[in-house]
């Protein structure tokens, strides 16, 4: 992550806006604007680059989801980075998995076959493959999860996700090393099945 705004601005802010204080949110948005552009701009790096989906988009629809989290206790701005981070993520699967769903069934636009097999409808399959993979690595070790989708995905240095996790760095090396390894395991498996 880039130098991010000062974090105790934003953790204040943060604090605020978790007990209520509405005006809060409007000040905290322009400290966090671009740091939130930024990890937008890195989950899209991943993306085709036809994408329907723009960072600034990107941005603006986690920040509404955001803004619309009640039972939150904000403690500081890494975890909202993260939660943020963790937004993107889903707005990106479920966007890959409705593009899916259309192919399946939805609106059929006639192509032809050359053109059927696509970069693009590739990337969405191997994003919905990595969500599930995330996914089942989460429910057998929701540690090394995170900081998969912490690292990965929303950017985070590995001092950040200890802040985050409230565990050391070495900690976090040792788990993302493990996650990799799983991960690749994984995704090399399901690549070979199709």
């Amino acid at each position: 992550m880039s130098a991010a705004p000062s974090a105790p601005s934003v953790t204040q802010l943060l604090v605020k806006w978790s007990h209520g204080d509405k005006t809060a949110l409007d000040k905290m948005l322009p400290l966090v604007y671009s740091e939130l552009r930024q990890i937008a701009l890195n989950h899209m790096r991943r993306e085709r680059s036809s994408h329907t989906l723009q960072p600034t988009a990107l941005v603006h629809e986690a920040y509404l989801r955001l803004v619309d989290q009640k039972d939150v206790t904000w403690q500081n701005s890494a975890q909202f980075f993260s939660v943020a981070s963790g937004m993107m993520r889903r707005i990106l699967v479920n966007h890959a998995k409705r593009r899916q769903a259309g192919k399946r069934g939805g609106t059929v636009i006639k192509v032809p076959l050359d053109v059927a097999g696509t970069v693009a409808e590739k990337r969405d399959v191997r994003l919905i493959a990595l969500d599930e993979a995330l996914d089942d690595l989460a429910a057998r070790d929701t540690r090394k999860g995170r900081i998969v989708e912490l690292k990965f995905f929303g950017g985070l240095t590995t001092k950040e996700i200890a802040e985050v996790l409230q565990v050391s760095s070495s900690t976090v090396e040792n788990d993302w090393r493990l996650a990799r390894a799983w991960l690749y395991r994984e995704m090399s498996n399901a690549q070979s099945h199709q």
